[in-house]
């Protein structure tokens, strides 16, 4: 078992990442439904919920179907920080999270994500402040450091385990390769094989099939692996690591009929908690990735972006189950 604090997790669990404009609670609920062990909110603004701005506020909602969860922070001032962190704790999750990874310019730039790794100082005091206004577990997502010159990840991971982090991933690229070239697993497997840790330690970046899940594990030592764009229309990848780990064969892709039913599960749960407006349009992002490779994909999914009804878009999602569709690539 994985332990961070109070919460158990099976043996080399599998997490999803907190990704913004995606992982809501519809894409959250399919996600569970495979697999996932242990998921976030998409990161929240620490100033948008002091302002209690009505989309800050929106990303708190958490579901007894999604335990356990975290609930991740970010912003760039330290009381700030501390306040929300006690605001995120009666919104009832598992645990908190401080994003000190998100590379994009709207947040680093403003002193907050990846930033921080610029001020380890800063980052230790806003983790003490996080970790002393909420009872729950705390957490952190972090990158190996600004750029190529400042990997301080291991200097990381000692200090914020010293003011009382339960766990750490680490997102194998600096904030200056962003999301590019290949992720970097090594200093996370210092930071693993560092006497001093003692807490999990997660590792993220590239994990896009169960073989390189599996490999990374054997190679790399981590307690577990984060997940966040190969889950994309592909809530499945959670089963099949799970699958291969413990068996070490591969499962079947998802049928058509199983990529239809995952979609309207997921669409459902949109119109539900977004309302048929919203829900119906925020859709639309997803279908390509549903329904990529699949024979006529694209009039498919023009079909759907195009809908304006739950009835209509459902409508569709039937006709492509009972089409003889094929799949003309994989994933």
């Amino acid at each position: 078992m994985v332990q961070i604090g109070n919460i158990q997790l099976p043996d080399f669990p599998l997490l999803l990442a907190p990704m913004e404009d995606v992982s809501d609670p519809p894409f959250r609920a399919v996600c569970k439904a495979n697999g996932a062990d242990l998921m976030y909110t998409e990161f929240i603004s620490s100033e948008g919920l002091i302002r209690a701005a009505a989309k800050s506020r929106k990303k708190l909602d958490v579901f007894d179907y999604e335990r356990p969860i975290g609930i991740q922070l970010f912003g760039s001032d330290v009381d700030t920080m501390g306040e929300c962190a006690a605001i995120s704790t009666e919104a009832g999750p598992d645990l908190i999270d401080i994003n000190y990874g998100c590379p994009v310019k709207q947040v680093a730039c403003r002193g907050a994500g990846a930033a921080l790794l610029q001020d380890i100082p800063k980052m230790v005091q806003m983790t003490a402040a996080v970790v002393k206004h909420t009872h729950l577990p705390v957490t952190v997502k972090t990158r190996l450091g600004w750029d190529e010159g400042t990997k301080n990840v291991e200097e990381v991971a000692e200090r914020l385990q010293d003011v009382g982090i339960k766990a750490l991933t680490v997102h194998g690229r600096t904030r200056a390769q962003l999301y590019k070239g290949e992720a970097d697993w090594r200093l996370i497997a210092k930071i693993k094989d560092n006497p001093r840790i003692q807490i999990p330690i997660f590792g993220n970046g590239d994990i896009d099939s169960p073989q390189k899940a599996l490999e990374y594990q054997q190679r790399y030592g981590v307690d577990g692996v984060m997940i966040g764009r190969a889950s994309i229309g592909y809530p499945w990848i959670f089963r099949e690591v799970k699958h291969y780990v413990a068996t070490g064969q591969l499962l079947a892709p998802p049928t058509l009929e199983e990529r239809v039913g995952m979609c309207r599960m997921h669409f459902e749960k949109s119109i539900e908690w977004k309302g048929p407006r919203v829900g119906i349009f925020e859709m639309r992002r997803h279908y390509a990735h549903y329904f990529r490779g699949l024979e006529g994909a694209k009039a498919w999914r023009t079909r759907l972006v195009d809908a304006e009804t739950p009835e209509l878009v459902n409508e569709i999602l039937e006709e492509i189950a009972s089409s003889d569709a094929v799949m003309v690539s994989g994933f």
